[in-house]
């Protein structure tokens, strides 16, 4: 049986998740100032204040990748001897809970606002002498917790499609959609301004059913990755083609009279199994060959056994 590798991201991928390793870091330095503007200016607003526990929820992906991003490099060990890969499965099931049970309570919270009826009012409050309606504060901190974080996170997404890191590619997505939330919000606090009361209550509860739905997705996702789901793209239901082409180069070898592979997810690598219906005797050179040539095609192929059998299984 072979020893599990240490795993090492080709050059290019090394650099790539420095880069996405600095982008968290500025991440999470702008969310910190983020959270703390949008705090000092929400007043009565529900919609404000659902915006506000979003960006705070908006923390933990940037935490879990950089925490997750340290142990995933550790090399596997007696304890572990398959590594730790699954850090970030675990990461991305655990922001996903998180989410999920945000948004459950979110809803909840502008559900009951909009039942009680609840008429927000936005003040002034003067500053170096002039009177200042605060809505235009609260849309100002709206629109500095949207418009760098939509940048960040069209910088992010071609990193984590590179890495084919969930965990990034679903933080870089919430990022990329974060207009939404701050328009939304802006809607709603122009409408109490305009004396619609329930805008305020309506546009908490549009943020909150999209942070719900988020939340469900996600932990459908990290859920059926831990359960060993075949391995998937980025954003797709497709099969990674990777998987296609292990079992057609097993099946084009010389030695061989059919094959078949399972593969599944751990983190941003694969693990499996590859089955293959010898032709004759059975020669250790060709499988060790074997094994070079299917780990060869790409990095995330990381580790797998080559199972000669009499029968193909029914996988």
């Amino acid at each position: 049986m072979k020893v599990i590798h240490d795993f090492e991201l080709p050059p290019d991928l090394k650099k790539a998740l420095k880069r996405a390793k600095k982008l968290e870091w500025i991440t999470l330095v702008y969310l910190i100032s983020v959270v703390i503007i949008m705090y000092f200016s929400l007043g009565s607003s529900q919609a404000m204040k659902t915006a506000w526990l979003e960006d705070v929820l908006s923390l933990v992906p940037s935490i879990a990748f950089l925490i997750s991003s340290k142990i995933n490099s550790k090399a596997p060990n007696k304890r572990f001897p398959y590594g730790y890969h699954r850090v970030f499965s675990i990461s991305f099931l655990t922001g996903a809970v998180a989410l999920l049970g945000m948004g459950i309570f979110l809803v909840y919270d502008s559900s009951m606002a909009l039942i009680k009826a609840d008429h927000p009012t936005i003040g002034s409050k003067m500053f170096f002498g002039y009177e200042v309606w605060m809505g235009w504060v609260m849309i100002l901190a709206l629109l500095y917790s949207a418009i760098p974080a939509m940048i960040l996170g069209m910088k992010k997404i071609p990193l984590s499609e590179d890495l084919h890191n969930k965990l990034l590619f679903t933080d870089a997505s919430a990022q990329k959609a974060d207009y939404m939330t701050a328009l939304a919000a802006i809607l709603g606090i122009l409408g109490v301004g305009a004396g619609i009361w329930w805008a305020d209550a309506v546009a908490a509860l549009f943020i909150s059913i999209s942070v719900l739905r988020d939340g469900l997705k996600h932990v459908k996702t990290a859920s059926f990755d831990l359960m060993d789901r075949y391995p998937q793209r980025l954003n797709t239901t497709d099969e990674d083609e990777i998987i296609l082409k292990v079992e057609e180069t097993a099946r084009s070898w010389p030695w061989v009279a059919g094959a078949k592979v399972r593969f599944r997810e751990s983190g941003q690598v694969y693990f499996g199994q590859v089955a293959v219906v010898p032709k004759g005797k059975i020669d250790l050179d060709d499988i060790a060959r074997g094994y070079e040539e299917l780990r060869s095609l790409h990095w995330k192929i990381h580790d797998f056994t080559i199972d000669p059998v009499r029968k193909l299984p029914p996988w």
